[in-house]
């Protein structure tokens, strides 16, 4: 690991407004050091980490700054709206969007084997954030969310952190001003840069989305019926109070189906599987506890609202011995 790639053990942990402005200062200073008049290119994929870097460049170099966001359509409900309103609405930021879900989905039909899965939506990732930056002239630099404790898993590798990864034969320059930062001093400064709290307090998401999600073969309506259930349990959650007290919580879709009754009539339908759970270091995890009015709550929405689900099932089974994503 290189000299560059520690952090100094005077480094004051961010945890104010005043630290977190500081360091905005300081980063602002060092890109336009770094980077003069050339161009950046970012992959943003709306995460925390992606989000922040964005911000902060776009503070420091305005439009110097390309962003690709790709929608594999593997995300959760509203993300790649969120990314475009808070980016090239809020920011005014130089930000190239690409629907890329026909071509994904495509290539993931009859898939079932979940590292195929995984393979599939990194490979073409890699394939069409390069072919946007084929199309562009003059970049430089890429820029990359890189966190410290990446650096400290990879041994400073870090040239494939990004959603499955970037095509490691770019001969651009690194720009990676949070590779000191720690998740939650990434978070207060996110804060200090203006971003709304439903991006910079997002729970963790799979790079693959809601591909390792929609268990088995995906299919385009069990993936929308996953989708929309997930957006009832997050905004359940948020009435409750639950949203900021449990580290991770979903819904898991599996491929297969039961008799239930709507309307007086037989209904057959999937069954949504709900997980919450909470963890320090995501090698351990335990079961939170969700109170029976509102699982009879979020029951009782997805039964309705949603077409194609007609049972919702509770996951108990802490880590280990289930890890915490399904596939």
């Amino acid at each position: 690991m290189s000299q560059s790639n520690i952090r100094p053990e005077s480094m004051a942990r961010i945890n104010t407004p005043e630290l977190a402005n500081a360091f905005i200062e300081e980063q602002i200073r060092e890109i336009r050091a770094q980077v003069g008049d050339k161009q950046v290119l970012l992959a943003l994929s709306g995460g925390v980490d992606s989000s922040v870097v964005a911000a902060l460049l776009i503070k420091a170099i305005g439009k110097q700054l390309v962003c690709v966001h790709v929608n594999h359509g593997l995300m959760r409900k509203g993300e790649s709206e969120q990314v475009i309103e808070v980016f090239r609405n809020g920011l005014d930021a130089n930000l190239i969007y690409v629907d890329a879900t026909d071509r994904f989905l495509d290539l993931l039909a009859g898939v079932a084997e979940p590292e195929k899965k995984r393979k599939i939506i990194g490979n073409e990732f890699i394939k069409v954030f390069d072919e946007e930056a084929g199309k562009l002239s003059g970049i430089s630099f890429l820029a990359q969310g890189t966190i410290y404790p990446d650096i400290l898993e990879s041994d400073g590798v870090k040239a494939h952190h990004n959603v499955g990864g970037l095509p490691e034969d770019m001969e651009m320059e690194l720009v990676e001003p949070l590779k000191l930062l720690y998740k939650d001093e990434v978070r207060v400064v996110g804060k200090a840069l203006g971003l709304p709290d439903k991006m910079v307090f997002r729970q963790p998401f799979p790079g693959p989305g809601l591909g390792v999600r929609c268990l088995g073969a995906i299919t385009r309506d069990r993936l929308h019926a996953l989708r929309e259930a997930d957006a009832i349990l997050r905004e359940e959650f948020d009435k409750c109070g639950l949203a900021g007290k449990v580290w991770q919580y979903f819904v898991a879709v599996p491929d297969f189906k039961s008799v239930g009754v709507r309307n007086s009539k037989r209904y057959e339908g999937w069954p949504a599987i709900v997980r919450a759970v909470n963890t320090v270091d995501a090698m351990t995890a335990t079961i939170e506890e969700i109170p029976y009015d509102v699982l009879h709550r979020i029951t009782d929405r997805i039964t309705h609202e949603v077409e194609g689900i007609n049972r919702v099932l509770l996951d108990l089974t802490p880590k280990p011995i289930g890890t915490i994503e399904w596939e």
